[in-house]
């Protein structure tokens, strides 16, 4: 039941239906499915990176973590771009740099989650592991909201 303001503007309604209906699209799941496929391999390729990047280079962990971002992204984008989204093409570049703004603002939560993560005792590899995993799903609605938005 709405209330009455509810009625007069119609946006508890309009906003619960759009919700529920995306919520019920199957084609959302699937969509969901193939970007956590391909989040996967980009986790496997980041933390491989950042791993490389710490121990055989001996990088600090924010240096670590930003060159294994930016492999990670490319990656990411390719796949995203010819699989998980790929009734939602438009221009190459245009995708490309909406794809790279949404990831860096994950980018910039992962940071300060990974160290928020050491700070509180964490190793480095595990905090990144964990940083990546509860910025999945911010990454997943900017790029289907925005980045692949038809």
């Amino acid at each position: 039941m709405t209330t009455g303001s509810d009625r007069r503007t119609g946006v508890g309604e309009q906003t619960g239906s759009r919700a529920g209906r995306a919520l019920r699209a199957r084609h959302n799941w699937v969509q969901l499915a193939k970007f956590c496929t391909v989040g996967g391999s980009g986790y496997v390729v980041n933390l491989a990176v950042y791993t490389f990047a710490l121990d055989v280079l001996g990088f600090h962990y924010f240096f670590a973590a930003t060159i294994s971002f930016l492999i990670a992204v490319v990656n990411n984008y390719l796949w995203n771009r010819a699989w998980t989204f790929r009734d939602q093409r438009g221009h190459f570049g245009y995708q490309g740099f909406r794809f790279f703004v949404v990831s860096t603002a994950v980018y910039a939560a992962n940071i300060l989650l990974l160290s928020i993560l050491i700070a509180l005792g964490l190793g480095e590899i595990v905090s990144q592991a964990c940083a990546i995993v509860l910025v999945t799903p911010i990454n997943f609605i900017g790029n289907k909201l925005w980045s692949f938005r038809t």
